[in-house]
């Protein structure tokens, strides 16, 4: 498995400089703190009605300022969050607190629900498969969901929310008619529905690692199981605050979400204690491979301890004989003997195919 200790080690570097330019600051600052991971910002807004879809993508701030929307819902989606200027036009167009908009570009939040009166901000995390590595990382997302509209601001692209594109470009399902609060759940439910494929990938990681565990443990499989129990911690702190976050929306008031929509975030609120039991079976398994490991280490090691145990039993008799037969005596029996060379090797090759046969039948050799 490739090392990724270099890019998360820029990723930590990146966070610390950029927390520490946030020291001394107004609240409500717009300081981008974490890692940059897309070159330009984009922007696109989509839209819609019951009969009717417009895309448009946004080349400068100029456009969007200049652009009115004349449809019943609207969704702006942001990739790329270290530029505040996007961020303050944004928040200008849409009348969003300057807390929201610094919570926007911390991408180290906690998945949470805040009530602004005018619309809700909510984070979660979006958890990805790093091609080189193998191990999984994590983007933030935010959602603001008003009465007819949802802004959704992203790191970089990732195509997680595409499905939900075409499902409104093809009217698939309710998501035009239901207006802004049943998008908003289209968007939980992907990112939610995401963290079974993240388990699933770890499970399978998991159980591959057990097998070595059992068989042989390579000298990096203690490396590999830290790995493991790295990922599940970072999976935990994001699955457990936002089972709490669509719990309250789905026991809030009626301003956002609708009756008619309540049904889905209970679905999703299912789908994320169904996710926490799987992350738990998996970190019980990962936490019982350390005693799985040092069983294995240890065994190995009886084993060789008793091979060389062996080896010295079946030569220690050789080496008692040679012994005695080595001493400096004038009168010894055998010395004058024209065989008794012949004899002691004999004994010897008697003593140590006798020790070896009992060893044999006893299963001490392998």
């Amino acid at each position: 498995m490739p090392n990724s200790k270099p890019s998360r080690a820029r990723a930590r570097t990146a966070k610390r400089l950029s927390n520490a330019a946030k020291i001394g600051m107004a609240p409500g600052a717009l300081i981008h703190l974490g890692e940059r991971k897309t070159e330009q910002a984009a922007i696109t807004l989509i839209e819609y009605g019951p009969g009717e879809i417009v895309e448009t993508q946004f080349s400068s701030l100029a456009d969007s300022r200049a652009y009115q929307s004349r449809l019943p819902v609207l969704w702006l989606n942001v990739h790329g969050l270290h530029e505040p200027e996007v961020m303050a036009e944004i928040g200008r167009r849409f009348n969003l607190h300057p807390l929201v908009l610094e919570d926007i570009l911390n991408t180290d939040q906690r998945p949470k629900v805040d009530d602004y009166g005018d619309y809700l901000f909510m984070v979660a995390r979006f958890f990805e498969i790093e091609t080189e590595s193998g191990q999984t990382g994590s983007d933030q997302v935010s959602i603001i969901l008003g009465m007819n509209f949802v802004l959704t601001f992203q790191e970089r692209p990732s195509g997680r929310f595409d499905p939900i594109r075409e499902r409104l470009r093809q009217d698939r399902g309710q998501i035009r008619k239901l207006g802004a609060d049943y998008l908003a759940y289209s968007l939980l439910d992907t990112v939610v529905d995401r963290y079974f494929t993240i388990l699933e990938h770890i499970g399978e990681r998991t159980e591959e690692l057990e097998d070595i565990m059992l068989d042989r443990p390579r000298p990096n499989a203690l490396q590999l199981v830290h790995q493991l129990k790295r990922e599940t911690l970072d999976l935990r702190r994001a699955i457990w605050p936002l089972r709490e976050m669509i719990n309250n929306l789905a026991r809030a008031d009626d301003r956002f979400f609708r009756p008619e929509t309540r049904p889905y975030l209970r679905d999703v609120y299912d789908h994320t204690v169904h996710a926490i039991e799987s992350l738990e079976a998996n970190r019980d398994v990962i936490a019982g491979m350390l005693d799985i490991y040092l069983s294995a280490a240890s065994n190995r090691v009886n084993q060789e301890v008793r091979a060389l145990t062996v080896v010295a039993i079946i030569f220690m008799p050789a080496t008692l004989i040679s012994g005695i037969f080595g001493m400096n005596f004038k009168f010894m029996p055998l010395l004058d003997w024209p065989n008794g060379f012949f004899v002691a090797i004999g004994l010897m090759a008697t003593v140590a195919t006798t020790l070896s046969f009992i060893f044999w039948r006893r299963r001490w050799l392998k």
